[in-house]
């Protein structure tokens, strides 16, 4: 079977043969909105949990939008213009409108990348400002979160009278899902907060992980954050395969985003009889695809259907290299995995951009990882702990070099955006 695998822009083909494949898993099918401005002005003006955007917005002065930065597929030239109409109608003026890119720990967005983020129109008369979470100036001290966490938030956002976060609701491997509460945290968090929430007390759990809200100490400290300067409205959205807009939920922090991820769930999850001994998968394509950073969110969303000892093989194009230069002087002058993650784990050490390292070796730890990329060289590959391939084909050669020629097969085409899992068959053995 030819099975197309998201990579870059254009994408990348695979065959696969018909004995070995166990299964592609993908999206359950979900109709788009006919009509997403309809939909979203309805969203807003009847909210979840909360007063319509109009009535909130009476006699603000200043607002802050918070939005996704550019490694996020948010269609926010659809999602703002009624955002913007709404308040500017509640008499809000537009040089009081800010937009706050919740870069998190990444790299800002600039320039053409911001027509790309919000459309031509947008960026040439709206005030958008991208969160630096190294420059602690520009955040305000809140006090500790209930996790002993110090907790530090841009000061645009803590500083507005009315705030809104607009983002999109997908499978994080660490808090479950994104949106909502981490458009704040991590997106508008000082360094100093963050990196006191990414670390081995909370990503060890097993808990932490894809599609997994119950007991999971990543969300539960982003939410506790995130209510110490809560927004007061969220609008989130859910997409289809080719990114059209499938559902809307907006209103208050928590209860609008729980609604969103319950919609989510029921199209995210792709069930298997057994885990593979191969797991062929992409770190989704343009724009996430763009680091090995991201790529390591691909490897890991793999982990729950590939068997203990077997083979990974990522496509991730990869274009702007291994990541941040904090991430790649890390990540780079590691030399043993397990050492590495024993080390942060120790009380006040902190390595830059520790937390994705952490999670490579989570994947290492249970399986093989081949990448099949454009970006960057096979010798730098293989100081990432992982096995370097030129294309697809390649990469499936080495799995079924090391899984034998026998080795059941599983493609995920759309990578993270998928959440793969077994239910094992009546009278089948465990793996």
């Amino acid at each position: 079977m030819r099975v197309r695998m998201d990579y870059g822009k254009t994408g990348a083909e695979i065959e696969i043969p018909d004995g070995n494949l166990l299964g592609v898993l993908g999206l359950t099918h979900a109709l788009p909105l006919a009509n997403p401005e309809n939909a979203i002005r309805y969203a807003l003006l009847n909210p979840i949990g909360t007063s319509s955007l109009s009535t909130l917005a009476q006699g603000s002065k200043t607002v802050c939008i918070v939005i996704c930065d550019i490694t996020r597929p948010v269609p926010n030239s659809r999602l703002l213009p009624p955002i913007l109409e709404i308040l500017q109608q509640s008499g809000v003026p537009e040089t009081g409108i800010t937009l706050l890119i919740a870069t998190g720990t990444h790299r800002p967005n600039l320039d053409e990348e911001l027509s790309a983020l919000v459309g031509p129109g947008l960026a040439s008369r709206c005030n958008i400002v991208n969160h630096y979470c190294h420059d602690l100036d520009t955040h305000r001290f809140l006090g500790n979160s209930p996790d002993g966490i110090p907790v530090w938030l841009d000061k645009t956002y803590c500083d507005a009278e009315l705030k809104i976060t607009v983002g999109l609701i997908e499978p994080h491997f660490m808090a479950g899902y994104s949106g909502g509460r981490k458009l704040v945290m991590p997106g508008i968090a000082a360094m100093e907060t963050i990196k006191r929430w990414h670390c081995p007390r909370f990503l060890e759990s097993p808990f932490a992980n894809n599609g997994i809200v119950e007991n999971n100490p990543v969300h539960a400290a982003s939410l506790a954050i995130a209510r110490m300067m809560p927004p007061d409205l969220i609008m989130d959205v859910t997409l289809d395969e080719t990114n059209r807009i499938t559902g809307v939920f907006a209103g208050e922090l928590e209860q609008a985003w729980l609604c969103g991820v319950d919609f989510a769930a029921q199209r995210l999850r792709a069930a298997v009889p057994a885990a593979a001994d191969i797991v062929i998968t992409s770190s989704a394509g343009y724009p996430l695809d763009g680091t090995f950073y991201q790529a390591v969110k691909g490897m890991v969303g793999a982990l729950p259907v590939v068997k203990k000892g077997g083979t990974i093989v990522i496509a991730s194009a990869c274009g702007e290299g291994i990541g941040s230069p904090e991430f790649t002087r890390t990540l780079l002058e590691t030399e043993d995995l397990e050492a590495f993650v024993a080390h942060i784990s120790q009380p006040e050490v902190f390595l830059p951009e520790e937390w994705q390292i952490e999670e490579l070796a989570k994947a290492v730890r249970h399986a093989n990882i081949v990448i099949v990329t454009d970006g960057i060289d096979a010798a730098t590959v293989r100081r990432c702990f992982v096995t370097p391939a030129r294309t697809l084909e390649e990469g499936l050669q080495i799995a079924f070099a090391r899984q034998g020629a026998d080795a059941k097969v599983i493609a995920i085409p759309r990578g993270p955006y998928v959440i793969p899992h077994v239910i094992p068959q009546p009278g089948s053995a465990s793996v």
